[in-house]
């Protein structure tokens, strides 16, 4: 084999070995949440009704490699939790202080809840909306569970808008004021183990 030919059969290897692994090469961003537009609003039952409100996003980020949700995570202010459906000013404060006391979120020792992504997978869903599934622990109180639930979401190279609703039991953060399951005899006043969080989260490209 001539030099010339030696070096024309590199070259050719050295194109072919390029074209095959630079397709997979990683293309990682960073999203940062935007904080102004993203929205939690939270939703908590009992036997005799209901009450929402909002809770603030502080910060968060979504890793992502073509449109391979790698992690991320999401700080939530739970200084920032609001009610809107008591109107009354003091009927008000009292459920919002009642929720920031040690009988709840104990807000003074443990003022931010923290979900860390650890999981997105693309699903099948038979509900439309819901394409992905998202696992991820969930710090609250200082407390981490893995939590798991199902979303919607749209990915370009510059923004990522994630929806979900995102059930949590309440009793494994050790939050088990007013639960039918640990105390007996409760009756009306019983409080649901669960409570929601409904996310409309936008997150923009660095």
């Amino acid at each position: 084999m001539t030099k010339k030919t030696t070096a024309k059969l590199i070259a050719a290897l050295t194109i072919a070995t390029f074209a095959f692994t630079a397709p997979h090469q990683k293309k990682e961003l960073i999203y940062n949440v935007d904080t102004k537009i993203t929205k939690a609003a939270w939703l908590g039952k009992k036997v005799t009704g209901q009450h929402e409100g909002n809770i603030s996003v502080l910060s968060g980020n979504i890793k992502n490699d073509r449109d391979i949700i790698l992690g991320g995570t999401i700080d939530f202010d739970m200084n920032s939790i609001t009610c809107t459906d008591i109107k009354e000013k003091d009927s008000n404060d009292q459920l919002i202080g009642f929720l920031k006391s040690e009988n709840f979120f104990n807000v003074a020792k443990s003022s931010t809840a923290k979900f860390e992504i650890t999981k997105v997978t693309k699903q099948a869903s038979l509900v439309p909306e819901n394409d992905y599934d998202v696992t991820g622990k969930l710090t609250i109180k200082g407390i981490t569970n893995e939590i798991n639930f199902p979303a919607k979401i749209k990915m370009d190279d510059k923004t990522i808008v994630v929806i979900a609703k995102i059930i949590v039991n309440r009793t494994k953060f050790d939050i088990k004021y007013g639960s039918a399951s640990f105390f007996d005899k409760i009756g009306d006043k019983a409080i649901s183990d669960e409570f929601e969080i409904n996310l409309d989260l936008v997150a923009r490209v660095k």
